[in-house]
């Protein structure tokens, strides 16, 4: 009778506000739960159970939303639009990776008291062994770059959504919206209605999977937190630190400001725009994926920011897998760390190509924890440095993935009401979110 109260005030709260709970629940019983307790195997039950049903609605949602998305535009309206998100995406990752060497160049994580810090973290490699190989970058690039587009042509669709290569999924639903667009028979009406209808009913089983979210999220944080801790990154808190400020830069300097200028939102409406995909960003923390977090993206920017589903289900689900801003600043960030590490002086050349390669492989990067590493694993044997350097990042790399996404999902939601505010969009941003 006395939890009765309490249960009714906790469904009265908005469901962000019961993520946001959960979190501090989780990194409560992390903290106080040992290492070999049995309840790590409850908490890694509750978080990957959570996950499953996210990743299960993830490719019909997908699907569904690009093909009604595109199959509503015209082949100029589609040029249009693809075109502006194409080229927000790339300057703003531009952006991104361009702090993130700003801020690791003048924080100098990798140094420690004037000497390279590999041999205190336990990196103990000849320098010699990794200097004069940059002129492997070339091709090593131009490879990169090809395997992104033969993954956007999968010879199989059904294998490539049932192993998850997003961005197959997308280039292959994008031509099917688009030539469905073009079906003026009674068969392409019926399939129009067929993926409206698809698409009604996926948004109401990702529905019913979020209200599960809090105690998902509660699982998985509280997975993290019992086995790393908060005194397990100590030796590496300048570079934690680092990347943070750089990652905080980009979320709460640099997407504002292109929101103000480009997309014209004055600053109250911008602060307007955090308060909206609060529930996105927080979904993305906790589960460190932006496919998972997808579908919550989509409902934060139609509901909560009034995009319509023309706009959003374009570039929503586009921007999931290739836009990845804080994943291209996490990438050139750790790679610059552990070329100081291990003593080697990057040069401004160097550092260039660290750039561009980031941000070849950071396109198409899986939507899932920890993806980069295997895109780091890619840099740093383009560089010549030796793979053994991922070690020094896994202390971290957990806590810093769910920060990193969460500001690629933020980045998402910026370019999706910029570009629906220069499409001439009204309603976006003009009214408080309801909480």
């Amino acid at each position: 009778m006395i939890l009765t109260p309490l249960w009714r005030r906790w469904q009265a709260l908005a469901l962000h506000w019961q993520i946001l709970c959960a979190v501090g629940l989780a990194v409560l019983a992390g903290l106080v739960t040992a290492p070999d307790s049995v309840w790590l195997s409850v908490y890694s039950f509750i978080g990957a159970l959570f996950l499953n049903g996210l990743k299960m609605v993830v490719v019909p949602l997908v699907a569904a939303s690009i093909v009604c998305g595109v199959s509503r535009l015209s082949g100029q309206e589609l040029g249009r639009l693809g075109g502006k998100t194409l080229v927000f995406y790339l300057a703003t990752g531009l952006l991104a990776v361009t702090v993130g060497l700003a801020v690791i160049n003048a924080v100098r994580p990798g140094i420690i008291a004037g000497a390279p810090a590999g041999a205190v973290l336990g990196a103990n490699v000849d320098p010699a062994q990794v200097e004069g190989s940059l002129e492997k970058v070339a091709g090593r690039g131009l490879g990169d770059l090809v395997g992104v587009f033969l993954r956007m042509v999968p010879t199989n669709i059904v294998a490539a959504a049932a192993e998850g290569q997003m961005l197959g999924l997308i280039f292959f639903s994008l031509l099917f919206g688009f030539f469905l667009s073009r079906a003026d028979s009674p068969g392409g009406e019926t399939m129009r209605r067929f993926w409206e209808g698809l698409l009604e009913v996926m948004l109401s089983i990702t529905w019913f999977v979020m209200r599960f979210a809090p105690l998902g999220v509660f699982g998985l944080v509280a997975k993290t937190t019992t086995i790393t801790g908060f005194g397990a990154f100590a030796s590496l808190l300048w570079f934690f630190f680092g990347v943070l400020a750089a990652l905080a830069l980009h979320a709460f300097v640099t997407q504002p400001l292109i929101m103000h200028w480009v997309g014209g939102f004055d600053w109250v409406q911008v602060r307007r725009h955090y308060r909206a995909v609060f529930p996105a960003m927080l979904t993305a923390f906790s589960t460190a994926s932006s496919s998972a977090t997808l579908p919550v993206t989509l409902n934060s920017v139609r509901r909560r920011a009034g995009v319509s589903d023309r706009t959003s289900s374009f570039i929503v689900p586009l921007g999931s897998t290739v836009n990845m801003d804080g994943t291209a600043l996490y990438e050139c960030a750790a790679v610059l760390f552990i070329a100081q590490a291990y003593g080697v002086d990057l040069s401004l050349g160097g550092q260039l190509l660290i750039v561009l390669t980031a941000l070849l492989t950071s396109i198409g990067v899986a939507g899932i924890p920890a993806a980069s590493l295997v895109a780091i694993t890619v840099i740093l044997s383009v560089l010549g440095l030796p793979l053994e350097g991922i070690g020094l990042l896994l202390v971290t790399d957990r806590l810093l993935d769910m920060l990193r996404t969460a500001v690629n999902v933020f980045g998402d939601t910026c370019c999706t009401v910029v570009i629906a505010r220069l499409e001439g969009e009204e309603g976006v941003l003009e009214q408080e979110p309801e909480d």
